[in-house]
């Protein structure tokens, strides 16, 4: 696919859009599996993951609609989904600072195999997504959403080792932290590219 801005076509690398319809489908169907894990299993870190899994099969849509689209518009996208992680980075925030006033302890049976689920599936994700992860702003966000995705599983089975270890629920709200941090710090590297690719699409035109 190709798409013109001042004359000049902008080429989508072969596969790109497939690879975003399996990431698509992946995300929309993990999101299904953690928020009903998560809210068995009184999981705020898998709630965060589930929510995050929504964020992303949200985000590869929109990616899907820009990808053939001017450098403008790819980046006004990007700045869309910018925005959206760090949304969603300061609602989990908030969320974990809520619970800090107690509450029930996680299964972390139900934590470990879904975390398990979840991370197989990012990892089938990030190896297609990977080779794109130096493109533009809308490229690179995708591969930061994958990428964050992968930690965060990670950090979800570290959160059930955790709670099974010392039967304690503050491993699961430390990675809940951990999931937020990773969403805002992805947000401003997100914004900061797609703000210039703004200035050169304006300059150019």
């Amino acid at each position: 696919m190709s798409a013109k801005c001042c004359g000049t076509p902008i080429q989508v690398a072969p596969g790109y859009s497939r690879a975003l319809w399996i990431a698509l489908a992946v995300n929309g169907g993990m999101f299904v599996v953690e928020v009903v894990a998560g809210l068995f299993a009184g999981s705020l870190s898998l709630q965060a993951d589930a929510l995050d899994f929504l964020g992303d099969a949200g985000n590869y849509a929109l990616s899907l609609w820009a990808a053939s689209r001017a450098l403008g518009v790819r980046a006004r996208v990007a700045t869309v989904k910018g925005v959206t992680m760090g949304l969603f980075g300061l609602w989990v925030l908030g969320r974990a600072v809520l619970s800090l006033a107690g509450g029930e302890l996680p299964h972390a049976e139900v934590m470990g195999a879904t975390g398990v689920v979840a991370l197989i599936a990012n990892l089938a994700v990030a190896v297609l997504l990977y080779r794109y992860r130096d493109g533009d702003s809308n490229m690179r966000s995708v591969w930061l959403c994958t990428r964050n995705d992968a930690l965060g599983n990670l950090a979800v089975l570290l959160a059930a080792g955790g709670v099974l270890a010392f039967g304690s629920r503050w491993p699961d709200l430390l990675v809940a932290v951990l999931i937020s941090g990773l969403a805002l710090v992805s947000a401003v590297q997100v914004l900061a590219q797609a703000r210039r690719e703004q200035r050169q699409s304006r300059a150019s035109g």
